[in-house]
Formats: C-alpha cells, structure tokens, sequence
C-alpha cells in the first residue's frame, strides 16, 4: 500500500510518501513546503509533484494531529463525525490543530476516494498514570478535560519501536527542537512527561517559554493590559530562545553569536533540560537510558554534552541519539486502519 504521511506545523508541511507492509515502511519521496495558506493549496502541488515524478497516487492519506482533545486519545480513520472533534480540539492547541484541519479538508478534496487517517500525538501518553495527568485545579475544571495530555507521541513510538524488545526498562526520551518536551519510558509506556493541557508548558523551547508562573500572566494582564490573544502571540511566538536571545531560535545562531544574550538562551535551555531530565528519571525511580532525538537532539552535540555534563551526579547511564520516525509511523498507522 502507498501511504502519503502529512506532518503538518503551525508554518511547514513536511510529507512523505511511503510503500507500506506490513511493519516495513519504505520512503519512496519526502519533502517539506509551506503550510497551507491564502489561496494556495499545498496537497494539489505534491500530487502534482508525486505525478512528475513517476510515482504512485496514494491509496490513503496519513495525517499528523497534535492534539484531539478530550474524546479522542487513539489513532483513527477519519470521518465527518471526527471532524466536528477536530474543531472542538482547536482550543487545546490553537498554534497546530487549525493548520492540521485546513490540511485534512485540502487532502479530502484532493484525494476524495482515498480513505484519511488521525494520528494524534496525545495517544502514546494515554498510559499515563492519574498521578500524573492530573493537573492541581479543583474537580469540576479536571472533569471539564483540563488535564496533562502530553505530545510528540509520535516521535516517542518511534523511539520506542527502534529500541525493540531489548527496550531498557526505564527510558527518559528527550524530543529537542523547535518544539522540545520529555517523556519518561517505562517497559515501553509513557507515565510521565513534560508538556500539560497544551503543546506550550514544559522545557524550553524555539518560541514558547515552557512552564512558566501562571502569575506573570496575571501580572501582564493586570498591569500592561494584555488580552487573550496578545497572551497566546507571547507564549507561543515570541518567548523560549527567541525571547531569551533578543530574535532568533536558530540554535545554530545561537552557538555562532558571540553576545551575552545568546549564552544566556543557550545555558537556560539546558539548564531546564537538565531539571526535567532528573523529574522524569524520579518518575521512573532511576534510570537505565537516555535518548536524544529531534532536530537538536540528533545534530547538536554542543548542547548535548552541556545537558549530559550536568548530570553526571546520577551515575552510569547509557545514552544514545536516535532519529525520530514520525512519518514513518504515520505510514504504518495509515495502513494498519485502512487495510
């Protein structure tokens, strides 16, 4: 089966498309292009890229969600009735989902015979243990689906795959990049991670500041008059590395910038990466590996051995880079829920 996988951000598309069998997974063409926005329609430009190449339609369309919201915490075919949660699930994650949505609807209409697939990052950390998704609000918020979701659950399965059945017992994978979060792995499950009720709490990261105290959001409304957009722009645009550094998120600008500004980013996010760490590995009551991945993780060795130097104090560990799989589970998703 061919399986177009769409990995939608809030400003790229990156997409692939695979030859899938079973558990193999073959990449025939993987690109990135702008999200969809205006008139243009990304999903007709790769079909036409896909035909210009000489390479097969897709029999289904694999799509990355990052949040479901409260009703839908596994992967699933795509149908009207999951739309409408779809929509319901824009408040939870206003930076990703609304791209994803308009991404769905493009790829429904550019491929109407070809069945669509959900796969939401949130259903790798539905293990969690109540202990730790519950967040300390009073009951009737907690009912309302106020509560620790946890995301890049695809790039976590991935790890967790390649590991295989050798898997240590206590694992702490570290997804670092533009988006940045934890998780801590027991025998192969999620029950722990750093990202809460939204993709912007956690660890540092390229724009979003990660935990953060909910005071100063109070403060700024109170005493500067900000509103609830001007709060989201903030959180989600302007802060982590970016704020940190007075303009860039680029790590690669920021280990080549000779200013206060920049090392101040840099050594933050470490610092915090380094305290999340050692939370996820109490978690987990010690710890056997430590995986890095994502675009940070996979190719900056500065700021890994910076993360690494800070924690020695925990004793032997092993630790390993391991590239993340995302679309490649997006593939296997697809065919598994459209054979």
């Amino acid at each position: 089966m061919h399986i177009l996988a769409l990995n939608t951000g809030s400003s790229s598309l990156k997409y692939g498309l695979y030859r899938v069998e079973g558990d193999a997974v073959e990449a025939l063409f993987s690109d990135q292009t702008d999200a969809a926005g205006g008139d243009a329609d990304p999903v007709r430009a790769i079909s036409g890229t896909l035909k210009q190449k000489g390479l097969p339609e897709p029999d289904a369309i694999g799509h990355r969600i990052v949040h479901g919201g409260p009703n839908i915490r596994d992967h699933a075919r795509i149908d009207d009735a999951l739309m409408a949660h779809l929509e319901e699930a824009k408040a939870y994650a206003p930076l990703h989902v609304p791209a994803a949505v308009e991404m769905v609807k493009r790829a429904r209409e550019a491929f109407p015979d070809s069945p669509q697939v959900a796969c939401f990052d949130t259903a790798f950390h539905k293990t969690l243990p109540e202990v730790a998704k519950a967040l300390p609000l009073p009951a009737d918020l907690r009912k309302g689906g106020i509560e620790r979701y946890g995301f890049h659950g695809l790039s976590y399965e991935s790890i967790v795959r390649q590991l295989g059945q050798g898997i240590p017992a206590r694992v702490v994978i570290a997804h670092l990049g533009n988006g940045a979060s934890l998780c801590a792995v027991r025998e192969g499950r999620s029950i722990d991670t750093t990202m809460g009720l939204t993709p912007t709490g956690g660890i540092v990261m390229g724009t979003r500041p990660g935990d953060l105290d909910p005071g100063v959001l109070l403060y700024l409304m109170r005493e500067k008059g900000y509103d609830a957009e001007r709060l989201e722009k903030l959180v989600d645009r302007e802060s982590g590395l970016k704020g940190l550094s007075g303009g860039t998120s680029d790590m690669r600008k920021l280990h080549a910038a000779n200013d206060a500004a920049s090392k101040l980013a840099l050594d933050v996010f470490v610092h915090v990466a380094r305290k999340h760490i050692a939370a996820m590995v109490a978690s987990l009551g010690g710890l056997d590996l430590l995986v890095f991945t994502g675009g940070i993780g996979e190719n900056d060795a500065k700021t890994r051995d910076a993360i690494l130097a800070g924690l020695q104090w925990m004793g032997d560990f092993n630790s390993r880079i391991i590239p993340t799989e995302e679309d490649a589970q997006i593939a296997r998703h697809t065919y598994t829920l459209t054979l």
